[in-house]
């Protein structure tokens, strides 16, 4: 890799920052007004030089030579008599003051002019240095935002590294999966069960409790069940008349094409009714925020589960109040978060080293970025 890439950015934006107020100091010293006077002059200038060469050269166009030195007297007789520079248009001007001219003319022209295209670099020149000055910046400030996420990165290794990773959480995991288990052959035997008209209902109850998070049911679907002889049955024969063809259908529904219109439509939503809001994650979350869900599922899944089933969420629920509880969960948490090489380094016990580096790295790109604020 070459010497740049290795360069410390925070190195690289004090010295653009150096270069950028010298460049802001050459621009003091002339008078930015003057400066944009001469270059709005020499912009004009080089512009009659470009357009006319070929025109007013030679002996092939006398208009076109009329209008160029008209045109180029004109602009010099208009410039202030203190524009810094001045003199060197009066100069450039003096190689036209003939009767035929030639591309040597332009370019003595031309090099009569250097000197204030020369002045009007010290604007360009503290343009540039403020865009170098801007990118230096942005560079300390993008590894300022790598180095924050390499931070939260270890402070989440440092918290982890107290874990005990050897602990029996297939103490907590086996009742949780136990329970989800029960409650989705539950709700599985709900749905073949009971009517569509209550089952719908049910779902529109649990609104009442944030924690179970069922999608409510399309309006015009519950309503159409509601009031629909065909709402009796139970919600896994009104997905599968969904599939019939209309023939077929007209044996076992009123109005068919009611039917389609509120219940096929919302076949995706009668699909994606399941047992998931009701189950519990894995690894579980906080102990205080699973005893509150654990007590809206008790209210919940008691409307239609066995008392079993019920049974096993209260004795989740008694799990949380333990001390013990919150060493499975964290154990859990590392587990599932952890990847073989954070493993390795939480072996090698050097997170704790990298973890102080970063956060002093962090500190003194903060520090370089309050020093040197963007132009």
């Amino acid at each position: 890799m070459s010497e740049t890439t290795h360069r410390d950015p925070t190195a690289t934006l004090a010295t653009a920052h150096e270069a950028y107020d010298a460049a802001v100091e050459r621009v003091a010293d002339h008078g930015e007004a003057d400066l944009r006077a001469v270059a709005d002059a020499y912009d004009r200038a080089t512009t009659l030089l470009d357009k006319y060469e070929d025109r007013a050269t030679g002996t092939g166009d006398f208009e076109g030579f009329i209008e160029f030195r008209e045109s180029f007297d004109s602009l010099v007789d208009g410039l202030d008599d203190d524009l810094p520079r001045r003199g060197a248009f009066e100069t450039a001007n003096e190689r036209f003051d003939k009767r035929r001219l030639s591309t040597s003319d332009f370019a003595a022209a031309r090099d009569a002019l250097a000197p204030v295209e020369e002045l009007v670099g010290v604007l360009d020149d503290r343009d540039a240095e403020r865009e170098r000055y801007r990118e230096a910046r942005r560079r300390v400030a993008n590894r300022r935002e790598e180095v924050e996420r390499k931070v939260a990165d270890l402070e989440r290794l440092s918290d982890l590294a107290a874990v005990d990773l050897d602990a029996p959480t297939s103490d907590l995991r086996e009742p949780i999966e136990a329970y989800n288990e029960r409650v989705r052959e539950a709700f599985d035997a709900f749905r073949h069960e009971a009517s569509a008209r209550q089952l719908l209902e049910f779902v529109g109850t649990t609104r009442h409790y944030p924690l179970v998070s069922f999608q409510p049911p399309p309006t015009d679907l519950r309503r159409y069940v509601e009031s629909s002889p065909v709402g009796a049955e139970p919600l896994a024969t009104l997905v599968e008349y969904a599939d019939y063809s209309a023939s077929k259908l007209d044996h076992y529904v009123e109005n068919p094409d009611e039917f389609r219109r509120h219940v096929v439509v919302n076949r995706s939503y009668l699909d994606g009714l399941d047992a998931e809001p009701l189950t519990v994650s894995w690894p579980p979350p906080t102990a205080g925020v699973l005893r509150y869900r654990l007590r809206e599922l008790v209210a919940v899944v008691g409307r239609f589960g066995p008392e079993s089933t019920v049974a096993r969420l209260r004795s989740l629920r008694e799990t949380t109040e333990t001390d013990r509880y919150d060493r499975l969960r964290r154990a859990a948490v590392a587990r599932e978060s952890l990847t073989q090489a954070e493993r390795t380094r939480l072996a090698e016990g050097t997170v704790e080293s990298d973890l102080e580096a970063a956060r002093a790295e962090r500190d003194r790109l903060d520090e370089a970025l309050a020093a040197h604020p963007g132009p």
